[in-house]
């Protein structure tokens, strides 16, 4: 009995997201958009857009008239029906947008951090901020949650912070549990380059195949979308693209090897060698494709972005020239569209897509925002 209920819940989330996924996509639609679209019944997506409607995250638009018959009626999103705000935590500052159903960014802010600030100067920062964009609007009812984009090491599963590389106050910090708390809020918990991989990806639609986020921004990181979906790996810390050897004799790197791509990076970047840092990542980067094949590499971070263009410049001639077969295996390298917002803005998507995309029921899997406050809830 229990499993049928859990399959019936499962089924009407998954059809909403598949509603909602259309609805992000055009401008406008109709049920046999949807249904063109989805491949679901009409009378299931009839069932779907009137649950949407009932809770205001769609709208009637007007109607179609296709002739004899009764006219279509035509629906749109409503952006504006619910939000997240999306944090970015870096070592030097914290970056905070606010981003609507449809994944626009609605505002952006940044300040500075205290140097190797502490748990408590985070969550402090991020109640100052949450209470900011929150102020003078009716804006908390429609507030889904707050993401964060966070440094790694990170369980994400359990959501801790293991070890902040460069961070030394961050040993096993149950940061998800803290925030939930400080805040008074959901709170998802993310390395912050699987949040940059995951606006990427919503931003591309179905388009998006197998492709890696790279980001230069007081280290580098990688974010991955491997079949479809953001790989976390076993542990949930896939994403340590940077602490990669590429210099058995090289310095030491704050992970406590030698020669990572990171420091190796560093190096050049701070002597002022711009073409030399670009091209030691691009060597790394031309390694992640032997290893992954990748379709898309997308180039982000405060830092690459001040040389956008040599980056992605030394990234492409790299690609063509060191990939063995570059006319079979070459990948599509671009700059990430959302500039500096992107992991925020990819921690927001995360938390509103753990409401409105693809539910997770697997069993074993760590509970999402919508699951725990299910569960608060469950007895209301």
């Amino acid at each position: 009995m229990t499993r049928t209920t859990a399959d019936v819940t499962f089924l009407r989330g998954y059809n909403q997201a598949l509603v909602l996924a259309v609805g992000r996509t055009v401008r406008t639609f109709e049920r046999s958009t949807v249904v063109d679209a989805t491949g679901l019944t009409p009378q299931a997506v009839s069932k779907v857009i009137a649950r949407l409607a009932a809770d205001g995250l769609i709208r009637p638009a007007g109607v179609r008239r296709l002739g004899i018959g009764k006219p279509a009626v035509v629906y749109e999103l409503v952006p504006d029906s619910r939000y997240a705000i999306g944090a970015h935590v870096a070592r030097r500052t914290l970056r905070l947008v606010l981003v609507d159903l449809a994944g626009t960014v609605r505002h952006s802010t940044v300040n500075p951090l205290p140097g190797d600030f502490t748990p408590e100067h985070l969550l402090d920062a991020l109640r100052v901020g949450v209470d900011a964009i929150t102020a003078g609007d009716d804006l908390r009812g429609r507030l889904t949650g707050v993401g964060l984009g966070m440094i790694g090491p990170l369980d994400h599963a359990n959501g801790l912070v293991r070890d902040a590389h460069g961070l030394r106050q961050w040993h096993d910090v149950p940061l998800r549990e803290l925030a939930e708390a400080h805040l008074g809020l959901p709170v998802h918990l993310d390395k912050d380059v699987t949040a940059g991989i995951t606006a990427e990806a919503w931003r591309h639609g179905a388009t998006f195949g197998d492709a890696a986020l790279i980001m230069v921004e007081s280290g580098i990181g990688g974010g991955f979308w491997l079949g479809g979906a953001a790989h976390r790996g076993a542990h949930t810390n896939a994403g340590e693209f940077g602490h990669t050897v590429v210099d058995l004799d090289g310095p030491r790197c704050v992970c406590g090897r030698h020669g990572c791509l990171e420091v190796v990076h560093l190096g050049a970047a701070e002597a002022g060698d711009v073409a030399r840092a670009a091209r030691v990542l691009a060597v790394g980067v031309v390694n992640l494709l032997q290893t992954l094949d990748l379709a898309h590499v997308v180039l982000a971070g405060a830092d690459l972005l001040r040389h956008a263009e040599d980056y992605r410049a030394a990234v492409e001639r790299a690609v063509r020239t060191d990939v063995p077969r570059a006319d079979w295996l070459t990948p599509t390298v671009t700059l990430s569209g959302l500039g500096a917002d992107v992991i925020a803005a990819g921690a927001a998507m995360q938390v509103l897509d753990q409401l409105y995309g693809i539910p997770d029921l697997t069993l074993g899997a760590p509970p999402t925002i919508a699951r725990r406050t299910s569960l608060r809830t469950a007895g209301a």
